[in-house]
Order: C-alpha cells, then structure tokens, then sequence
C-alpha cells in the first residue's frame, strides 16, 4: 500500500493507493516545518487521519510539503511520517515539485503554486532547475492567500476600507485592529491567520472594485517580482496549483496574458495529479 499526499501550509491532502490501485482520499491540517515541530506532526496526524489507517501495512510514502527547502526541514517531517508509518518508506518532497509533476507529468515547462503561500519554478520534466525564492510571508509571498490578507487586515487597521466593507468586515470577524495585531505577532501559525482572510475577498460582494484591485495589484506583483525573474519566461506557458489560483483565476489569467505568457492549467489541488503521475511511474519501474 503506498500513501502520496501534498501538505500545505493549511491542508494537507492524502491518497492511500492499495495494491489494486483503489484511491481512499482523506485530509489533515497543514504541516509547514517553518512552523511547526516532529512532535507536533506526529500528534495531529494520530488525531486527524482515519483511525481505520492500515499503519503498519503502508509501505511507501511520497511525502510533498510546503516549507521542505533543505534537508533540515525535510528531516522535521521525515521523522514524523516514520514514526506513524513505522514499516514504510518515506520520501519527502517539496510542495513545489509536487506542483510540477501534477501540473507538467514528465514534460518541460512553467510551474506555480498560489496558496496559502506562493512558489514558483522551471521544471524539465524530471527535476526542478531553477526556483526564485518567494522569501516566506513576511518578506515575500506576493499573489499568496497570506499576501492578499495581509493587504485586507492593513487596509482595516489603518481605515482604509471603504465604510460598506469595513463594516461587513467586522461584522463577520468580530476583531478588532488590537486583536489582529495580537494574533499577527504573538500568536503562532500567522500565515494562516493572514491567507484565511482571502476567502473574504472572494465572498465579498458589496465592492468589487475594492476588492478586485486587492486582488489585481496581488497578481501583478507577483508576475513583476518572480514570474518575469526567469529567463524567456514568456516562453513557457503559465500553469499554477492552489485554491488563491483557482478561486481568482480570471484575474490571474487576465495578468499572465498581459505579461505576454500563454496560460495552460490552473487547479486547485494536485492530489488527483499527483496519483496519476505516480502509478504511471510505478508501472514504469
């Protein structure tokens, strides 16, 4: 039994494949090593996966996760996966190559991720070869869930909203600009109190301008500051994984035409992908 799952740094998504290759999909939070500890990892997935999990018969695990960008982070998650999966082999992966491989299989090309983070990279159909750091949250992350939010929440604490706005904002958080501060910076797991906001942005239907211009200057930053970084990036059609992609993908389309790139798929998980791109590589092996 093989288990593949893409971790970001909200969700993770998993795929237990059995020898027959029946899929059984389940989720858990996410788990981004920047964030959280082994120990941390291996409680919430002893509360969050399917207590019915045959643990010990699983004997392989394709591990993508967010946050994986050397081999000390990738040890933090590592460790956890082969103390609840005690018989399996355990790979660890960056969300990123997860990414290429469901977006691209085994051919060259331009491959994103706009989640609760951003990510973005050159593919040549085995292997990532060229990625510009997004610089995490706080330095970087343009076009991100965090991004957006992080936009949303300043706009609010300096009154800067349009009053119709501002006030179904507080009426459907109830937190004041002292809160959010708090939960900003004395509170753990920031990212996702910021990225959670986007869904705000989404709902929002009492000023669509406002909100669409978050959005439009969150996509155009994000092409101004990495997509147009790679070399012949106009080259390469666009092809982007996550639910900030997915729910705003008109926006993000309309952007990447006007940097000049063709676009190519846009969805918002890659598990469905991913499964496919590992069974073909198991019936190759």
């Amino acid at each position: 039994m093989i288990i593949i799952a893409d971790g970001g740094s909200t969700k993770t998504n998993w795929c237990l494949l059995d020898d027959s290759n029946k899929k059984i999909y389940f989720n858990t939070e996410g788990y981004n090593p920047y964030f959280v500890d082994s120990e941390y990892i291996v409680n919430s997935l002893k509360k969050g996966l399917p207590s019915d999990l045959p643990f010990d018969k699983i004997t392989e695990v394709n591990y993508y996760g967010a946050g994986v960008h050397n081999e000390e982070k990738a040890k933090i998650v590592e460790m956890a996966m082969q103390k609840v999966f005690p018989n399996a082999k355990v790979e660890i992966g960056h969300d990123l190559l997860a990414a290429a491989r469901a977006l691209l299989a085994d051919q060259p090309g331009f491959a994103a991720i706009l989640g609760t983070g951003t990510n973005t990279c050159v593919y040549d159909g085995e292997k990532i070869t060229h990625n510009i750091d997004s610089a995490a949250y706080i330095l970087g992350d343009e076009g991100s869930g965090s991004y957006i939010g992080k936009k949303l929440l300043t706009d609010f604490i300096r009154g800067l909203m349009p009053e119709a706005v501002e006030k179904l904002f507080f009426e459907t958080y109830k937190l004041t600009p002292d809160e959010i501060m708090d939960n900003v910076y004395t509170k753990p797991l920031a990212n996702r109190f910021c990225a959670s906001f986007s869904k705000f942005v989404y709902d929002n239907n009492v000023n669509m301008e406002y909100t669409r211009g978050i959005v439009e200057e969150a996509f155009d930053t994000f092409f101004k500051n990495l997509v147009s970084k790679y070399p012949d990036y106009q080259t390469h059609t666009f092809n982007c994984i996550g639910s900030v992609a997915y729910n705003f993908r008109n926006v993000l389309e309309e952007t990447a035409k006007r940097y000049g790139m063709e676009v190519g798929k846009i969805i918002r998980s890659p598990i469905d992908d991913l499964v496919v791109y590992h069974i073909n590589r198991t019936a190759k092996d």
